[in-house]
């Protein structure tokens, strides 16, 4: 099925049978990808009163609870309530899951023990303001990170100059293949959280950050529409799937 979009003044389609999907299942065992010390998430079945929610154990549905963390068990979206006094909802301040998004494949700077997305980086790959997405693919780029365990491995971030620039750019929603966008071990200070919401001035409150996603190699730079997809908790967080069309000509 095809469907026709206009982006930068030129008429383009997509293909809806050809989503490319850039989020990490959710799995109950020690392969799901964690971060932030957490342990693998939980899916048992209900037992109690002579009823089990299982199917193969001789129950008559399976009917299962899920226990697991939006911020270190895979690909979550957050919304400014996940740094904020005040609790906000994600489901209640995106309210748009449709845009223009940019891919682009960064290798990290080394500097001393940290790995991070630089201002020169970002100012180098593209001109920002054309999209509202930005889909950021680190390298190394392979398939351990659909079941990395980040904790105490001091993952790349985004340098908070860097980020200054992706927000001066007009990026509203930023989706990276890391667990945070901030150093693991900062003291608090979540820089790069901050300036993306601009917490110190005018709020951006519609805008997102979508942490721990997987861009396989397959799927060139170059720009998409997105659909950001998450489940509708009213939490500062929700488990989310973001999925890439191309654009044919």
């Amino acid at each position: 099925m095809l469907a026709a979009i206009n982006f930068d003044s030129v008429d383009f389609k997509i293909d809806l049978n050809q989503p490319l999907d850039i989020s990490i299942p959710l799995r109950a065992n020690a392969e799901n990808v964690t971060a932030w010390y957490v342990n693998a998430p939980i899916i048992e079945p209900v037992r109690g009163e002579g009823f089990v929610g299982a199917v193969a154990e001789g129950g008559s549905v399976n009917f299962r609870n899920i226990s697991f963390n939006p911020h270190g068990h895979g690909t979550h979206t957050e919304c400014i309530g996940h740094i904020t006094k005040e609790v906000f909802s994600v489901n209640k301040l995106v309210k748009q899951y449709f845009f223009m998004a940019k891919v682009v494949t960064i290798k990290p700077e080394q500097n001393n023990a940290d790995q991070m997305i630089t201002k020169s980086q970002i100012k180098s790959i593209f001109e920002l303001n054309k999209v509202d997405a930005l889909v950021v693919r680190t390298l190394p780029n392979d398939v351990s990170k659909l079941s990395r365990q980040y904790s105490s491995t001091n993952p790349a971030f985004i340098h908070h100059e860097a980020m200054q620039l992706i927000v001066d750019s007009g990026i509203e929603h930023l989706l990276i293949d890391t667990p945070s966008v901030d150093k693991e071990v900062d003291n608090g200070a979540l820089l790069s959280h901050n300036i993306f919401w601009q917490t110190d001035r005018v709020v951006r409150k519609s805008a997102s950050i979508t942490e721990m996603v997987y861009v396989k190699n397959t799927i060139a730079d170059g720009n998409y529409l997105l659909n950001l997809q998450f489940a509708p908790f009213e939490n500062d967080a929700s488990p989310s799937r973001p999925v890439l069309f191309k654009l044919i000509t």
